[in-house]
C-alpha cells in the first residue's frame, strides 16, 4: 500500500479489523519512511449496480456518493466516521442482497433516511431537506412534527 504522505511503498498494519457485518476490513497502518498513519478500507469487488436517477438517466452505483451526503448531513454532530462508513457498507449491502443489476436512486435515499432517522434527527433533517428538496420552511416543519409525533409514541 502506498503512503498518500510521501508516496514510500512500504507500510505496516497497526490494527485490523471487520466492520459492517464482516463485509468490510478496516486497516491501520503506518508507513516505514515517515512514520505517518492512515486507514484503509478493503472490501470485496461484486457486480455492477445501475443506478436510475430520477430523469431516467442510469449510472453506476457510487459508495462515494452516499458517504459525502451523510458526511455533509452529520456534519458536527456526535456520529463518528466510523458509524458513517458502517451505515454506507450497511446500505451497500442491502443494494447487493436485493440481486439485482438496477435500483432506483428514490428507494437509496429512503434506506438511506430510514437508517439515519434512527441514529441522529438533526442528521436526518438535513439529509431530507437535500433529498426531498425542501422548498419552504413547511417541509421543515411538517418532517420535525412528525419526528416528534412517533417520539412521543415510543414514549
Amino acid at each position: 500500500m502506498k503512503c498518500p504522505y510521501c508516496g514510500f511503498e512500504e507500510t505496516r498494519v497497526l490494527d485490523s479489523r471487520t466492520i459492517a457485518e464482516g463485509t468490510v476490513t478496516r486497516r491501520r497502518r503506518e508507513c516505514l519512511r515517515c512514520n505517518s498513519r492512515f486507514t484503509t478500507y478493503e472490501r470485496y469487488e461484486t457486480h455492477k449496480i445501475f443506478v436510475i436517477k430520477k430523469n431516467g438517466q442510469r449510472e453506476i452505483f457510487d459508495r462515494q456518493k452516499i458517504l459525502n451526503g451523510l458526511i455533509k448531513a452529520c456534519h458536527k454532530r456526535a456520529i463518528s466516521y466510523e458509524q458513517i462508513e458502517n451505515l454506507v457498507a450497511e446500505i451497500e449491502e442491502k443494494i447487493r442482497k436485493m440481486g439485482t443489476s438496477e435500483i432506483e436512486s428514490v428507494k437509496i435515499g429512503d434506506m438511506i433516511m430510514n437508517e439515519l432517522k434512527k441514529i441522529d434527527h438533526v442528521a436526518y433533517v438535513r439529509f431530507a431537506s437535500v433529498y426531498k428538496e425542501f422548498g419552504d420552511l413547511d417541509h421543515f416543519i411538517k418532517i420535525i412534527n412528525d419526528l416528534r409525533k412517533k417520539k412521543i409514541k415510543e414514549v
